[in-house]
């Protein structure tokens, strides 16, 4: 197993997303969407996988969110790199889970959203109001 980046494929926002790190990121990360993953082998859940992007490494812990984002940067070219090392920071990571829980909630709503790109309304996700 290679290092995983798990998204959620049902999302335009979250797809378009996905195709620019294919594009742009060079990572030896597997960029797959939940829904064709073996969620199983993964020790994913399709809850967690709903709620946020997942790193899943091949050796080591599994992220959400943006510890997630920090780590496929962190695997990829020096400029990349260095920006995930920059989110990987506690502060950084501390202030971007709010701009992150933000995205997911109005991700619909954001260039290349659809209604399908929607976390139905019982998700953890949108349990956080203040964030």
């Amino acid at each position: 197993m290679t290092d995983t980046f798990v998204y959620d494929g049902d999302c335009a926002f979250c797809t378009m997303c996905a195709r620019f790190i294919e594009r742009r990121i060079n990572t030896t990360a597997t960029v797959i969407p939940w829904q064709f993953a073996n969620l199983d082998a993964l020790g994913l859940t399709r809850a967690e996988c709903i709620e946020a992007v997942q790193w899943v490494p091949e050796h080591g812990e599994p992220a959400g969110g943006p510890v997630a984002i920090a780590r496929l940067l962190r695997s990829s070219g020096p400029v990349w790199r260095l920006a995930g090392r920059l989110l990987d920071l506690r502060p950084v990571t501390a202030l971007a889970w709010p701009a992150y829980r933000w995205v997911a909630r109005n991700r619909h709503r954001l260039p290349g959203g659809t209604a399908a790109c929607a976390i139905p309304a019982d998700s953890p996700a949108r349990q956080h109001p203040t964030a």
